[in-house]
């Protein structure tokens, strides 16, 4: 029996290393050595981090800030035709290349909750220094919509509002079970192995152009390792708890046909949000809303939510939402 004993203690120890050495890999992240800026294509972050800025100047003296955060394995330039749009009817528009996305260094590692968080917050006191005049807004799309929560409930950002387009709020307890140990397990044993969305038959959108273009994209991640997967979920439950904490104007789209962040999912965030906050449901919207083929009627939408606060909306889609979801 001591032997057997023996035996089992160390099969324990070798499976406690095996997990310590094939732990998720994430971006490491150096000392702050310089005060966070913007130059005319990047955003430097504190420690010295390069992230590509995209900017859409306003064609006229601008009336508000939209810093638009995009989703997961996407980049900046998700934002190029809103970021035109609005531009074009006086708002100044920042987007940045999050960290472990588009062209930033190490693209394709998960860097962490609170460094992406840490990354925003930085991003905002720059636009405060540049604009203090001018109000700013948070726009998040899938992932920059779950991270934009989580920075607005631990009061890390504070903006005038946030978008939340098909915000990423899919987390473990609206999950099969099945998916969360199977997902540990493969962040813990074998992190590095990637899998791409191929096969799966979901529909992200009904432009078929743009997603022909995202898949020649370069900078759009087609392989996606196993622990930023884990990441993203880690993610998300962060930011499906964030929703009671939320005090911020919030107006948060979803398309019916999203076949990404589930239903139950969003109606759970939707209950338990707090604060005062707007709804919308597009009966013809996937989960892109902001490049679907009927995406300018959403961005006239969010123009009209910041310029006119109270009015109905164009669409007129977000009378009686709450019937979409007791379907």
């Amino acid at each position: 029996m001591k032997i057997k004993r023996q035996i089992l203690d160390w099969l324990c120890l070798l499976v406690c290393a095996a997990q310590w050495a094939c732990s998720p890999q994430l971006i490491s992240v150096g000392p702050s050595i310089l005060e966070p800026h913007f130059d005319s294509d990047a955003f430097i972050t504190a420690d010295g981090t390069r992230l590509s800025l995209r900017t859409w100047t306003a064609t006229e003296s601008p009336h508000a800030i939209f810093l638009a955060l995009h989703g997961f394995n996407d980049y900046s330039n998700a934002f190029a035709n809103p970021g035109s749009y609005w531009s074009e009817r006086g708002i100044l528009v920042y987007a940045y290349d999050q960290r472990g996305f588009g062209a930033s260094e190490h693209a394709g590692l998960w860097p962490g909750v609170d460094i992406l968080v840490e990354d925003l917050s930085q991003a905002v006191h720059v636009i405060e220094r540049l604009h203090p005049s001018l109000p700013l807004y948070l726009i998040g799309e899938s992932m920059g919509g779950g991270i934009a929560m989580t920075a607005v409930a631990r009061d890390q950002v504070r903006v005038h509002g946030i978008v939340l387009v098909a915000p990423a709020v899919w987390g473990r307890q609206t999950m099969n079970p099945f998916y969360p140990p199977a997902l540990w397990l493969g962040a813990h044993s074998v992190p590095w192995i990637k899998f791409s969305g191929q096969g799966l038959g979901i529909t992200p959108s009904d432009n078929t152009e743009m997603l022909i273009a995202l898949g020649r994209d370069p900078l759009v991640i087609k392989k996606t390792r196993i622990d930023s997967m884990y990441g993203m979920v880690n993610l998300m439950d962060t930011a499906l708890a964030a929703g009671p904490s939320i005090r911020t104007p919030a107006l948060i789209l979803y398309g019916a046909r999203d076949e990404i962040i589930p239903k139950a999912a969003t109606a759970k965030m939707l209950n338990a949000l707090s604060g005062p906050h707007r709804v919308v449901i597009y009966p013809k919207g996937y989960h892109m809303l902001l490049r679907d083929l009927n995406a300018e009627m959403v961005l006239t939408d969010i123009w009209t939510w910041i310029n006119k606060p109270g009015s109905k909306l164009p669409s007129g889609n977000n009378e009686k939402w709450q019937t979409f979801f007791e379907n």
